[in-house]
């Protein structure tokens, strides 16, 4: 019994040690500050700090004003920073302050209906959630063996791609198009038509206009309903414009680990590339093919792969398009992304100026999972579609002009007979909305042996 009081003495001891200790433990460490040294164009320059790439500064002025900035690069003891606002009023010898952390963003099903800017904030002014889970930009990428083949079809709303370009549910797919074109309108067509839980809209670097008449004439209160806006116009700087992209791509990732089948669309994938590309040159990445250094074709397969099945039965099936810059199909970024998507629709502007819409140019595009989502007779008949199309289109010259004489060629005559109606066929209202069974019903009809009587409803 003696004891008793020095044990007391030496658990009450014990528990103090144990405060002093837990105290100790949440004193934040020391943060070494740097001086800004160097401002050339969008890249600032910092010495006298340490930090990881990808890490977020505080760039604070003297006058109290602060800025944000992420680490890209270093070079020795210097420290390359890109602002991810604007930097106007930015003085010589601004303090360097690394935070320790990486970008948050937010998630959660009290996006939807939201517009938010390519750091996460809203932009439509009203209030943040008053939940909201807030995860790391960088998502984790899927087990390629865990992901779920693509086996079941989805539906777009749009004639031609139904019958002839099917989509699966998990797709990646490109459009492809110069500008003017119809990419933008084609995108909208789909968002209203498509059959999905939620729809994500990444709008990156293009006009800030489009983002209003997105909103409102294309998805519309019923469209906002189920969507989620990211919003990184042209003006915006280069690293938010990909922020913009990585957000939508991880909002997406989070409905589809919830077991959601969600809808992804990102305009454009080549506005993404080219604030890469500003970023890196920038920096002093040497440029390579036209003009883009080597990360630019290193970050296009880290942001596509994101997208698809995963293992629980959710999707992300996403449509990029991507900006062929002077119609030119060969250009670098729109040849990289038709190695990494499941397929491309591609946009004729000859199509475009007669008139013909969506100018969807048939003979150029393809989906690379239509065999294993598409029965037998489907595939026949997409396969003679493009046959009898083409034949027409190879000799179009000799027929317009009256050197083709009749009974020549029997499959020459064939695709005369067919034209008119095939051509109809892949024509499309804007706010008409075609199912998969209906398209499909309707290409049964306009390959009918007697084209001349055949009508495409």
């Amino acid at each position: 019994m003696a004891n008793a009081p020095e044990a007391d003495r030496g658990r009450q001891w014990s528990a103090r040690l144990a405060q002093r200790r837990a105290r100790i433990a949440e004193t934040p460490g020391l943060v070494v500050e740097g001086q800004l040294t160097r401002l050339v164009g969008l890249t600032l320059e910092a010495a006298g700090c340490v930090a990881p790439v990808g890490a977020r500064c505080l760039v604070a002025n003297p006058d109290g004003s602060r800025f944000e900035a992420e680490v890209v690069g270093f070079s020795g003891g210097k420290l390359f920073l890109m602002p991810s606002s604007d930097i106007h009023g930015l003085m010589p010898n601004a303090r360097v302050v690394p935070t320790g952390g990486v970008s948050q963003v937010p998630v959660g099903d009290e996006l939807l209906g939201r517009v938010l800017d390519g750091s996460g904030r809203f932009l439509d002014g009203l209030p943040p959630p008053p939940r909201i889970d807030w995860v790391s930009l960088g998502g984790e990428p899927i087990n390629p063996l865990l992901r779920k083949p693509i086996r079941e079809p989805l539906d777009v709303g749009v004639r031609a791609i139904n019958a002839l370009l099917s989509v699966g549910r998990g797709q990646r797919m490109g459009l492809f198009a110069g500008s003017g074109v119809g990419k933008s309108v084609l995108l909208g067509m789909m968002t209203r038509f498509t059959n999905a839980e939620v729809v994500v809209v990444g709008l990156i670097g293009e006009r800030g206009r489009e983002v209003q008449e997105f909103i409102q004439e294309i998805l519309g209160p019923q469209g906002m309903a189920r969507a989620v806006v990211v919003a990184a116009p042209a003006d915006d700087p280069p690293l938010k414009r990909l922020y913009g992209a990585a957000l939508a791509t991880r909002i997406a990732e989070y409905f589809r680990d919830s077991g959601r089948q969600v809808l992804l669309l990102m305009d454009s994938l080549t506005r993404y590339a080219q604030a890469q590309r500003e970023i890196a040159l920038a920096i002093g990445e040497p440029p390579a093919t036209k003009g883009y250094p080597p990360s630019v074709f290193a970050k296009l397969p880290r942001l596509v792969e994101r997208a698809g099945n995963d293992a629980v039965g959710g999707s992300i099936t996403a449509f990029y398009t991507v900006l062929a810059e002077g119609d030119d199909q060969q250009d670098p970024i729109a040849d990289a992304a038709r190695a990494i998507l499941d397929g491309h629709v591609v946009l004729s502007r000859r199509l475009a100026e007669s008139g013909h819409y969506p100018a969807i140019d048939i003979e150029a595009s393809i989906s690379r999972v239509m065999p294993q989502i598409s029965g037998p007779r489907h595939q026949q008949l997409a396969r003679r579609f493009k046959h009898i199309f083409s034949t027409y289109e190879q000799h179009r010259d000799l027929i317009n002009v009256g050197a083709y004489v009749a009974g020549s060629d029997p499959a020459v005559d064939e695709a005369r007979d067919y034209y008119p109606l095939l051509k109809q066929f892949l024509m499309q209202k804007t706010d008409e909305q075609v199912t998969l069974a209906d398209s499909l019903q309707a290409l049964e009809t306009v390959l009918q042996p007697k084209p001349k009587e055949g009508k495409v409803r």
